[in-house]
């Protein structure tokens, strides 16, 4: 879905952003000079179209709004769009209500372009008041159209208001999910996509050549050549990775599994009919996702308490059987030691007996020596 204000370029937006003349644009538009008396109405404009591109299929609806912001007064012309888009939800849902949902269309609306104008001021309250309406049932992708009549500083310090505003009226714009099994690379893609949001873009089918020959899509000024797919003169290559090429199925998803839950969670309330969340949680992805991995971290979480057990266990008996050869170390430490203790009495026993029987010796030995010869006497003298 494109929004905005007649002359901001949303048709030719379209056109390049799919290499297609999905709307046949006029080289020379005929001026209109609508009664101011008669209000302008809004209407909505589809068209659909498949293409494929490198084997690639890809089946386009684009709704268009003529009529937005055209009238004096402005009230409430967000009523048509708004009432469109619940209006392909309640398609959907009486889809899926019916018995065969083999066959279920989702022409649901998946990405809503805002096309913002470059005043170069801040967001006006038709812009608040519109995005405040559908940014909790489309995705919300704000553009700054018309870029190149803003130099770069302008279009920074625009990009900060219109954030600002974007903040304080608590307005959520679509941002891509950031996975935690991305590489570095691809994170770093996705940020920076991220960071050139409001996206300011530049238009053009048109084929035009640069000074230095190339040819390229853009648009040719006096002072030079302002380059579509040039990354340096404009966003359009980071609204495009964003709208079809990195996060065309993350945009589907959110319209899926948010968006439309949400609207069809609020629709069955106002019926009467009370949801039992246990009944879709198994249908729901994202939830069946989250209670696995719960399981998985109870499993874990049992089998580490069960290991630490077992370990705790074998260390205990490990720690018992040491204490068992320890102890009995000890006692043959302690055996060994008397039995020695023993051996040691009995020697020094010995050697005192044998030191306190020496003298008595050496002294009878002395005492017999020193007596004087007696003369035996008889009758052999």
């Amino acid at each position: 879905m494109v929004v905005g204000e007649k002359g901001l370029g949303k048709s030719t937006l379209i056109n390049t952003l799919f290499n297609r003349e999905l709307y046949p644009l006029d080289e020379k538009p005929k001026a209109s000079f609508p009664d101011p008396e008669q209000p302008v109405k809004v209407s909505i404009e589809t068209v659909s179209a498949d293409i494929e591109e490198n084997n690639v299929k890809l089946g386009l609806t684009v709704i268009d709004c003529p009529g937005f912001g055209e009238d004096i007064d402005n009230t409430d012309s967000w009523k048509p769009i708004v009432d469109e888009i619940n209006q392909r939800f309640d398609m959907y849902l009486d889809a899926e209500i019916k018995i065969n949902r083999s066959t279920i269309v989702d022409n649901r609306v998946h990405a809503c372009l805002y096309f913002i104008e470059p005043t170069g001021h801040s967001l006006k309250p038709l812009d608040i008041q519109f995005m405040k309406e559908v940014h909790e049932k489309v995705n919300l992708i704000p553009v700054i159209a018309k870029s190149d009549t803003l130099t770069e500083n302008e279009i920074a310090e625009f990009k900060l208001r219109i954030l600002d505003d974007i903040k304080n009226q608590g307005i959520h714009i679509f941002t891509p999910p950031d996975y935690i099994n991305d590489d570095d690379e691809t994170k770093e893609a996705a940020h920076e996509i991220i960071s050139k949001a409001p996206f300011a873009i530049v238009g053009s089918t048109n084929q035009t050549q640069t000074q230095d020959g190339r040819v390229v899509r853009g648009r040719a000024y006096p002072w030079g050549v302002i380059e579509v797919d040039n990354e340096e003169h404009c966003d359009f290559i980071k609204l495009r990775q964003l709208v079809i090429r990195n996060f065309l199925e993350e945009l589907k998803e959110n319209t899926s599994n948010v968006l439309y839950e949400n609207y069809r969670t609020q629709k069955l309330i106002k019926m009467g009919i009370k949801q039992d969340d246990t009944v879709f949680r198994e249908f729901d992805p994202v939830l069946k996702q989250e209670e696995e991995r719960q399981l998985h971290e109870a499993k874990l979480a049992a089998m580490e308490t069960q290991m630490r057990s077992i370990f705790q266990a074998s260390v205990a008996k490990e720690e018992k059987k040491l204490q068992a050869t320890e102890t009995d170390l000890f006692q043959k430490h302690k055996d060994m030691r008397d039995k020695l203790l023993k051996q040691i009495k009995l020697l020094e026993d010995k050697k005192a007996e044998l030191e306190a029987a020496r003298p008595m010796t050496h002294e009878k030995s002395t005492h017999q020596t020193s007596q004087p010869t007696k003369t035996r006497k008889g009758f052999l003298r």
